[in-house]
């Protein structure tokens, strides 16, 4: 099964499966497209855009356990 964690980067687990981006965007990293996505953690999103990246790793993997992977 897939498990994403906070030391990801963004664009990897975009990779992992383009369905994911709604779930950043729910939870306000709207730029997914931007430079700094494809090197930039989560967690580092996270902090910069005050958002609780708790939430998002916790609705992110949630996403992939529906899926069965």
């Amino acid at each position: 099964m897939a498990k994403v964690t906070k030391d990801m980067i963004i664009a990897d687990v975009l990779r992992m499966d383009r369905a994911t981006a709604p779930i950043f965007m729910r939870h306000g990293l709207h730029c997914l497209g931007c430079p700094a996505s494809s090197m930039e953690s989560i967690a580092d999103a996270a902090m910069v855009h005050g958002l609780d990246v708790d939430a998002l790793i916790n609705d992110l993997n949630e996403y992939f356990v529906s899926k069965g992977e």
